[in-house]
């Protein structure tokens, strides 16, 4: 089983204890009159008010105290200001606080506590010298409910194992240990999983999934995951679709230049769509949602796709395959077309798809494009709250005439110009349903440590973002 490596657990109990440190969230400047602060301290705290920033400070008095200055309003900055607590408690080993109330609406206790959770990653599995630091908290009810913490648990542990996917190295998951996976975390949170091998795959010509693979010595695999309560509001289910390269050399078209480093994350769309079925599962979410994700690595051999070759795709579209470092989209086609079995109410696929979306958004966000612009909206509102931003691309039809190939249907790249709206275009083709396409290739990993809450490594980014945009929905429906 695939652990989520967060060090910090928050629960509920009785916060009254003189061994454990506090942890006081203030954000009104008149509230510091009941606190004992050395002159120098207050002096700092007092100009943090002032200047509006938000800081953190530890407090010696009778029971060590750590004071988080909470000036901001925005929900991304609460997050934040958790994250420096949480390197606080870290930075000084304390392993046990407690926090009797949080100043600030629910929505920003949340964030907070979310942000300290989240904060607390570390993925040493393989240092022989671990580094991770466990710290207890105890909080109380009045700061937030039951339910509340249970389903940010379940949230930030989702998120946490996702994480941990996309930073295993290949040798340690690739596509058949994915399905295997998927399996034990179907059993354990309560969801159906089902897995289309090699020969299954074949007998539904998927050929954009066969072509990716054949350089491969792993086998593809197919994974159906199907979160449906028996209370769901929609009888049509929500499709997640996401790409599963476990690992991208490039193929014939070979990343060069040091490029291949870190393609170990390519496969972070399709982790994102696990750990979300996940955290509808544990959370009991009353919402129909299938998750589809197509696996495999992409690898040189004697048998690998190579520039000009000609597949067929599931639905009977020919694709001259004129850059085989394209692969994803090959993969992404075949699930949509796949998709449709299902009679969708909307689709959404997640991938790690071109460097040229990165060229958009760099890692502060996510490229969006697709052919509903009411849900892209309501997208858009969600990302917004969970900060996993959206910028949407232009669509425009020009767009469709740089895919078109001589030799076949379509050619897998679209020239020079347009990469990430190219891309999307090439997928565009698969689908007959409302759909909304996610290039997450910028979000999903992070080459250094963030200042706050955010780690070096894999961001889990989609989680959270398809998780708020299915309560949306949920809120709408009921």
């Amino acid at each position: 089983m695939i652990l989520n490596y967060l060090n910090l657990a928050v629960q509920i109990g009785t916060v009254e204890t003189a061994s454990s440190t506090q942890i006081k969230i203030i954000n009104k400047q008149e509230n510091l009159n009941s606190l004992e602060l050395s002159n120098t301290l207050k002096k700092q705290v007092f100009t943090a008010f002032e200047k509006e920033t938000d800081q953190v400070f530890l407090n010696y008095s009778e029971q060590t105290q750590i004071l988080a200055i909470a000036t901001q309003k925005d929900l991304e900055d609460w997050r934040a200001l958790g994250g420096n607590v949480t390197a606080l408690l870290q930075s000084n080993k304390i392993d046990n606080a407690t926090i009797s109330e949080i100043e600030g609406t629910a929505e920003q206790k949340r964030a907070f506590l979310e942000g300290l959770i989240l904060s607390s990653y570390n993925f040493d599995k393989y240092l022989k010298e671990k580094q991770s630091f466990k710290i207890s908290v105890t909080i109380s009810d009045s700061a937030i409910s039951a339910q509340s913490l249970k389903e940010l648990q379940s949230i930030t542990t989702s998120v946490g194992m996702v994480r941990s996917m996309v930073n295993e190295p290949l040798n340690k998951l690739n596509a058949l240990s994915f399905a295997s996976l998927a399996k034990e975390m179907a059993e354990k949170f309560r969801f159906e999983t089902k897995v289309l091998h090699q020969e299954e795959i074949k007998s539904l010509k998927m050929g954009g999934l066969l072509g990716v693979n054949q350089g491969s010595v792993t086998p593809a695999t197919f994974n159906i995951f199907t979160h449906k309560p028996a209370n769901a509001v929609n009888e049509k289910p929500l499709v997640l679709v996401g790409k599963g390269v476990m690992f991208d050399t490039g193929g014939y078209s070979v990343k060069v230049g040091g490029n291949m480093v870190g393609m170990k994350s390519d496969m972070a769309g399709g982790a994102a769509v696990l750990g979300t079925v996940a955290a509808l599962a544990m959370n009991e979410v009353p919402y129909y949602v299938i998750g589809l994700v197509p696996a495999t690595d992409n690898m040189i051999s004697g048998n690998a796709l190579v520039v000009d070759d000609i597949i067929t795709m599931m639905d009977g579209t020919t694709v001259e395959v004129l850059n085989t470092d394209a692969e994803g989209r090959l993969v992404l086609a075949d699930a949509l077309t796949y998709a449709k079995k299902f009679s969708p109410e909307l689709v959404i696929d997640m991938a790690t798809l071109t460097g040229a979306s990165v060229a958009i958004t760099g890692s502060f966000g996510v490229a969006m494009a697709g052919n509903t612009q009411e849900n892209m909206n309501k997208l858009m509102i969600a990302g917004d709250t969970v900060y996993e931003r959206l910028v949407q691309l232009p669509f425009w039809k020009e767009y469709d005439k740089l895919l078109k190939s001589n030799v076949a249907d379509l050619k897998n790249i679209g020239g020079p110009i347009g990469g990430a709206t190219t891309a999307a275009k090439f997928l565009e083709h698969f689908t007959d349903y409302p759909w909304i396409h996610l290039d997450i290739a910028g979000a999903s990993y992070l080459d250094s440590k963030s200042s706050d809450y955010k780690q070096q490594g894999a961001t889990a980014v989609g989680v959270r973002l398809m998780y708020q945009f299915i309560q949306n929905q949920l809120a709408q429906k009921v």
